[in-house]
């Protein structure tokens, strides 16, 4: 009985480990690498290897998956199924193709290595131009406008009043009273509106005409770094009646475009700049055969003399890169 009890056990165990397996095996077929690179330029110098987005990356020769294409900072993702055991040990070949650059095919890429594809552009001559005419380039400014808040002088305010009493009266106990509490004492106080959207700056306010010795500024909003609309402040005086002057400056808050200028960074036949995310109409200044001329970008990116591309980055600062049409040149 101990012997067929075993012989049982060890039948289970391997149907476990039968299913074990397949299981395993259905599992690595169903998940995915994923193959990641980017495309560049091919040039000798580093700075000059700028990326290329619109480029089809094709698998040959490893299982069936769609083309994908490289984005504005030349990056592509591909997954790729781990069928007919293609792994990081056994690569696959892919296929680049842009039709401003030569096809370029690369082969053992493997899924845990990064791909950096370098193409190499084709050089074109326009249907009918001149070989021998180009159009040189020069001077090239990245023109954008920024929307600044700053706040204006509009004005001043200006308001007087008086605070009425009658000098050594008792108080007694009847509130307002001198600061001993002697006199009689009496309490003025004045409001200035700086109209909506305005606010005031510097407010301060004085005793300017009877007995000022014998006042004193009692409850007031007037601090030196407070911006209001409304100022309120109130005076004791516990003489005879003296006059307070209530003064501010009126400051209203102006939006305004300014307008500021980029100078791009030109290797070869490219030319990049960088932008802040705050930046609106984007044109591009350019002498084209020594004639200034303004381009504006637009949403499109539309150069008559260049191919354009976008790239926004995480904090939405844009980086822009134009590559120079055929029979154009920088100066």
């Amino acid at each position: 009985m101990g012997t067929k009890k075993k012989a049982l056990a060890l039948a289970f165990a391997g149907a476990g480990l039968i299913v074990l397996a397949i299981l395993i095996v259905r599992l690595i077929a169903g998940s995915a690498v994923s193959i990641r690179g980017a495309v560049v330029t091919s040039d000798t110098d580093p700075a000059r290897e700028l990326p290329v987005a619109d480029v089809e990356v094709t698998v040959i020769g490893g299982p069936a998956v769609d083309p994908v294409r490289s984005d504005a900072s030349g990056f592509f993702t591909i997954p790729i199924p781990l069928q007919r055991r293609v792994r990081g040990g056994l690569p696959v070949t892919l296929r680049f193709h842009h039709p401003d650059y030569q096809p370029l095919e690369f082969e053992n890429v493997g899924g845990d290595e990064l791909c950096i594809a370098h193409l190499t552009p084709v050089v074109r001559t326009a249907p009918g131009s001149d070989p021998r005419r180009e159009v040189t380039i020069a001077n090239v400014v990245a023109r954008y406008s920024i929307n600044t808040t700053s706040i204006v002088n509009v004005g001043s305010a200006v308001k007087t009043f008086e605070v009425v009493n009658i000098a050594n009266v008792p108080c007694k106990g009847h509130r307002p009273c001198s600061p001993d509490g002697k006199w009689k004492a009496a309490i003025g106080s004045a409001v200035i509106d700086a109209d909506p959207g305005n606010e005031f700056h510097n407010a301060r306010v004085s005793c300017i005409a009877g007995p000022c010795p014998f006042t004193r500024i009692e409850a007031n909003n007037l601090s030196s770094s407070s911006r209001t609309r409304t100022l309120r402040v109130s005076a004791l005086n516990w003489s005879e009646t003296a006059t307070f002057l209530l003064e501010a400056e009126v400051y209203k808050e102006v939006t305004s475009d300014v307008l500021r200028q980029s100078y791009p960074l030109v290797f070869g036949q490219a030319l990049t700049f960088t932008l802040p995310a705050a930046a609106e109409g984007v044109s591009i200044q350019a002498e084209l055969d020594k004639n200034p001329i303004v381009f504006p970008l637009g949403p499109s990116l539309i150069l008559s003399w260049a191919n354009c591309q976008v790239q926004v980055n995480k904090d939405q600062t844009r980086v822009y890169r134009c590559e120079l049409k055929p029979d154009y040149r920088f100066s």
